[in-house]
């Protein structure tokens, strides 16, 4: 197989409370696996994709095949954003972000709880399905939702942090209430990931 479900970096329980062990079991082997999967199966009909790391792929989908374009789009980005969602979590996360990503946020957002309310009003609104994004595009940090599996990468902007707002990322703790999720989510987030995520943005 092309591509391949990465193995949760802690135990399915570490982010609790803020984030369950149920959740955490049905997305990541359940909903990330069905999107490898279905990946893996476009995949086969052009073998040359496969050669292509998920970011090259969402990058440039108008490269991609017309008959299996929607395929990638949807799944593609399904298996780029939870490879990176996972990743940008840990255990006794959370706090002050700090270093590079900490002194840009206060540039270009005033300060975190700025910041962190802007991103929760936004993301909060976001119609349906979708994600949260924190981008780096032309030398400053913005906020911007996707809907669906669409990550900013297609637009040219270097997602640098996001957040699931799929149901099935928060419903059978948080049910309807999508801000509370959005206010918790925040003490599992992994800033010396996000960091290293913002210094691959500024080189790309």
């Amino acid at each position: 197989m092309a591509y391949e479900v990465p193995p949760l970096p802690y135990d399915y329980a570490a982010l609790e409370p803020h984030i369950d062990e149920a959740t955490m079991k049905l997305h990541h082997d359940k909903h990330h696996a069905a999107y490898v999967q279905k990946l893996n199966g476009a995949v086969e009909k052009h073998p040359e994709l496969g050669k292509q790391s998920p970011e090259e792929l969402i990058k440039n989908l108008s490269k991609v095949p017309e008959d299996v374009r929607t395929i990638v789009r949807n799944n593609g980005g399904g298996h780029l954003n939870h490879s990176m969602f996972w990743e940008i979590m840990k255990p006794k996360g959370g706090g002050d972000p700090t270093g590079p990503i900490a002194d840009q946020i206060k540039k270009d957002f005033g300060s975190f709880n700025d910041f962190k309310t802007q991103f929760e009003e936004k993301t909060a609104a976001q119609f349906g399905s979708g994600w949260g994004w924190l981008v780096w595009s032309g030398g400053k940090l913005s906020i911007v939702t996707t809907p669906n599996q669409d990550n900013p990468i297609t637009e040219g902007k270097y997602p640098v942090l996001g957040n699931d707002v799929w149901e099935h990322a928060y419903y059978l703790k948080y049910q309807n209430k999508r801000p509370d999720y959005l206010k918790a989510w925040w003490n599992t987030v992994n800033w010396d990931k996000v960091n290293e995520r913002f210094a691959t943005a500024q080189k790309s």
